[in-house]
């Protein structure tokens, strides 16, 4: 797989999802890091120490996509880990502060020869260039931070520059993220900001772009199909309408992660 795209929205879009979470958690006090965030078995430190973690492994990665080298495999993955779990809630929360800034930082700085060129074999099959990887990140940054923002503000959404971005990368992520299910439905999704259409097949779990041969119906804001695809629509509510397919059906196709 080979991501041939521009990658300044995708650095201009991982650089606001760092700028809103860092903000919500500086104003986090001892007893808010221990609360639990979304993710049902990890409180909003946990969070904050995955991300941090995160960043630095896709900082090694970085690294080997502007050299052209190998990226880290798993054998480095665990000590980085290790270290960030045996940090205490408010170090994860500092620290992981200052591994994003980092990354992000570095992201910034790469010149446009280097964007360019930019290359790297993920999972050992995947080629993606520096938007590709981005978008990994920002898919893993932009959910996670909702997972802290929406512990504190029930109200909370993914914010509005990044759900576009992951939208469009939905079709890569459903055969990951999605369940077979036994009684396989071919549902219409149409969303709202942006306005997209996309078939989704639950019974192979895809997701492909426009419209074909669908007998169900969806439609629904974007931000809310990222977070239905994610595991994370839980209001019915945030559903616009359907036909011939339940909120809770689709539900099970995503569990979440």
């Amino acid at each position: 797989m080979t991501n041939a795209t521009d990658p300044t929205p995708w650095v201009s879009a991982v650089r606001a999802s760092h700028d809103r979470l860092s903000a919500i958690v500086a104003g986090l006090d001892a007893d808010d890091l221990r609360k639990q965030s979304y993710a049902k078995e990890w409180t909003i430190a946990d969070v904050l120490s995955h991300l941090g973690s995160g960043a630095e492994i896709f900082s090694l990665v970085i690294e080997a996509g502007v050299a052209g080298a190998e990226p880290p495999t798993m054998e480095a993955f665990q000590p980085i880990w290790d270290a960030w779990n045996a940090r205490t809630p408010e170090e994860q929360a500092s620290q992981s502060t200052a591994a994003n800034e980092a990354l992000v930082a570095r992201v910034e700085a790469l010149s446009e020869a280097e964007r360019e060129s930019f290359t790297v074999v993920m999972f050992g099959r995947m080629t993606m260039d520096l938007a590709g990887v981005l978008g990994m990140r920002l898919s893993e940054h932009a959910v996670h931070g909702w997972d802290v923002e929406v512990a504190l503000d029930p109200a909370a959404r993914i914010a509005p520059d990044a759900v576009g971005l992951l939208a469009v990368r939905l079709p890569t992520m459903t055969g990951f993220m999605g369940k077979q299910q036994e009684a396989p439905k071919v549902v219409e999704v149409t969303t709202t900001d942006p306005a997209m259409t996309f078939t989704l097949d639950t019974g192979g779990v895809t997701l492909t772009p426009g419209s074909t041969g669908a007998s169900a119906s969806l439609a629904l804001p974007a931000e809310s199909f990222v977070r239905l695809v994610y595991g994370r629509l839980d209001d019915e509510a945030d559903v616009t309408s359907a036909a011939g397919v339940t909120a809770a059906e689709l539900q099970a196709v995503f569990p979440g992660f």
